[in-house]
């Protein structure tokens, strides 16, 4: 009986499908409209991948950038494991991260990775901020209705 179920509601989404795409003109179209007064979102860095670190890095730029989320948007870096990269000082990633904290982005270091890995807060950069773990932390913010991006 399930499975009749099943072909019966997929027999009517492929009717269907078609003609709902077919009722939208693509130059109609101009994405979603941020109709909240605030959007929340947690960007996860775990990898000292720099092509990943770059792009996590622009994401969050453009998503900053977007003139719909324009004062409307809070956002975490949470980063842990070996996603410490970007946040060292010797690193190439100072001035963009310096730019994207003063237009308010938190800028979370995991304390677990630091104890894990003994690193110190000499051994970073000067301007962060600490949460005891990056997981809970991701976890925290989910349950608080941010969105969780992991580029």
């Amino acid at each position: 009986m399930k499975m009749i179920n099943y072909f019966l509601i997929m027999a009517f989404l492929g009717m269907t499908m078609p003609v709902l795409a077919q009722t939208t003109n693509p130059a109609d179209f101009h994405g979603a409209e941020a109709t909240k007064p605030r959007y929340r979102v947690a960007y996860q860095l775990n990898t000292d991948d720099s092509t990943k670190i770059r792009s996590t890095l622009r994401n969050i730029q453009n998503a900053m950038s977007d003139p719909r989320l324009r004062g409307k948007l809070d956002v975490e870096l949470v980063v842990h494991g070996s996603g410490v990269e970007v946040y060292r000082k010797n690193k190439p990633y100072e001035k963009v991260l310096q730019h994207l904290q003063k237009q308010g982005v938190i800028l979370a270091m995991c304390e677990n990775t630091m104890r894990g890995e003994n690193i110190s807060r000499d051994e970073l950069l000067p301007f962060l901020s600490y949460v005891p773990s990056g997981n809970g932390e991701l976890i925290i913010r989910e349950q608080e209705g941010w969105a969780v991006l992991h580029p």
